[in-house]
């Protein structure tokens, strides 16, 4: 078996799945907030952190909720909730925490129905496979939620991409708040 062009083509079938309305409406809500904020656990977290940081490249005021930086979130802030089954507790209870602030979240999950999704005031559906394998998820070769991470990945990339369009953030910009301690 040959594993790329498997892994390539189950996630084109997630992202061609993904409404592009969306990601613009995500794109013009992180143009809109005064800060953005963003949470996820284990490797969907790794991916909110990707994300936080091109948002930073591209001049957004961005933090990870946990990081010892973070400061407290507030009105006109927003957060990006990430979590595949739309149930790990610390993203929910974040979401949760963060709505009763009066604070938007934009929940990024596979689960429409789920705790997150129902915490959030947006939703980024994702429609891939999960570590849970619930009945109603699209087959994949690949272990655990990895299919999952690989297209919330390419969906931030893409909310970037117009983020930094609205924002009118060229290469040259991003590349100066690019790391020169390396």
């Amino acid at each position: 078996m040959s594993y790329i062009p498997t892994i390539l083509k189950e996630v084109e079938t997630v992202l061609g799945q993904v409404e592009e309305g969306k990601l613009k409406e995500v794109a013009e809500q992180l143009v809109k907030a005064k800060r953005i904020f963003v949470v996820g656990e284990g490797r969907s977290g790794l991916m909110g952190k990707s994300f936080a940081m091109r948002l930073m490249h591209l001049g957004a005021t961005v933090y990870v909720v946990g990081e010892t930086i973070t400061p407290s979130i507030e009105e006109g802030d927003l957060l990006v909730a990430i979590s595949g089954s739309g149930t790990t507790k610390n993203v929910v209870w974040t979401a949760e925490k963060t709505g009763s602030l009066g604070c938007s979240v934009i929940a990024v999950s596979t689960n429409p129905e789920s705790p997150l999704s129902a915490a959030s005031t947006g939703l980024v559906h994702v429609p891939a496979a999960t570590k849970y394998r619930r009945e109603n998820e699209l087959a994949t070769i690949q272990p655990l939620g990895s299919l999952f991470d690989q297209c919330v990945h390419i969906v931030f990339d893409s909310i970037c991409l117009q983020y930094s369009e609205l924002k009118k953030v060229d290469h040259a910009e991003a590349f100066g708040r690019h790391s020169n301690l390396e």
